[in-house]
């Protein structure tokens, strides 16, 4: 029987569909894209180079030599870890100006944030007018650290000033309490405690978000307005105050401005107003000791850093997010 061999099969042809011209030209769109997102975004690298990231790595150099400013950078001495050293160890104004900063911001920032959270309880009402009170409130914190309101503080609490005229209409003798070394730091922590506008309208905007059904269920449960407000408004609002926590203790630790201006840039009277950043100001612009402000303001960087740090690792003990995970 003769055998029959299968026909070889027929190789397939080849596609005639052609790739669309938009298709091919799709790769060189997302190039050109990219690359003129670079372009827009080319001022801000720029900036963030020639501005933050280039003198920041330049400070940390100097922080290690004894530059002073009038020498020139390619003559100045290494000392190595010698400006930490006598940072810690043999300048007793340094250690100063750190018990100012920490009295400043453990008194100023919680007493400026409960000021913000109890007005905008009150604000956070419908009646009519309290857009006129909000807008006022905030105010004070459009002017910011302005060297013109720390000149109108500084005449303001001056012994001829009107804090002391006010005071004696009640027959109480005032005081020069900017000049006084007692009062001096209070007079500053009233001016940022009197500058609670912002974190006032973040207050509002989370108190807008608190579900009112809460207040209505703890209502018919026989919950107090203070219950409420400790059982609902402060764990509802807990991410809010978190936020502002964190913004206004660095805000507190870089306090400069009123303190400059008060003192005449010394931190006057007697040092009583010689906060971490004045300090920082006086070693490297009126002293000229540049690498020791140097070293300085990298251990301030550090500093609110690990503070920052302790923060974020606290709060899931205490933040509370909607969602229920805390995270």
């Amino acid at each position: 029987m003769a055998l029959t061999t299968a026909p070889n099969p027929t190789p397939p042809a080849k596609s005639s569909v052609r790739t669309p011209a938009k298709a091919r030209g799709s790769g060189r769109m997302r190039h050109g894209e990219g690359l003129a997102g670079y372009v827009f975004l080319s001022p801000w690298l720029i900036g963030l180079m020639a501005i933050t990231a280039i003198p920041m790595l330049l400070s940390l150099y100097l922080s290690f030599t004894n530059y002073d400013i009038l020498t020139d950078l390619s003559d100045v001495e290494w000392v190595g870890l010698a400006n930490y050293e006598r940072m810690f160890t043999a300048d007793p104004s340094y250690w100063h100006s750190v018990q100012v900063t920490l009295s400043f911001a453990l008194i100023a920032v919680p007493l400026k944030l409960a000021a913000a959270l109890g007005v905008a309880l009150l604000l956070n009402r419908a009646w009519r007018g309290v857009g006129l009170f909000r807008g006022l409130f905030y105010l004070p914190s459009l002017l910011g650290g302005s060297v013109a309101l720390a000149i109108v503080w500084v005449s303001m609490f001056n012994r001829d000033g009107a804090f002391n005229s006010f005071l004696s209409l009640f027959g109480v003798e005032g005081k020069p309490w900017v000049n006084d070394p007692g009062w001096a730091l209070e007079t500053l922590m009233v001016l940022a405690i009197w500058q609670f506008g912002a974190p006032m309208v973040i207050f509002l905007a989370g108190l807008k978000q608190v579900p009112t059904e809460l207040y209505e269920a703890a209502s018919v449960d026989g919950a107090s307005r203070f219950r409420q407000f400790v059982s609902v408004t402060l764990p509802m609002l807990s991410p809010v105050i978190f936020f502002n926590l964190v913004l206004e203790t660095i805000n507190g630790f870089q306090g400069f401005t009123a303190a400059f201006v008060l003192s005449n840039g010394t931190g006057g009277p007697v040092d009583a107003t010689l906060m971490y950043t004045l300090n920082l100001y006086i070693t490297g612009f009126t002293e000229l000791e540049m690498g020791y402000a140097s070293a300085m303001a990298w251990v301030f960087l550090l500093a609110i850093a690990l503070i920052t740090a302790l923060f974020f690792s606290t709060g899931r003990f205490w933040v509370h997010y909607s969602d229920g995970d805390g995270n």
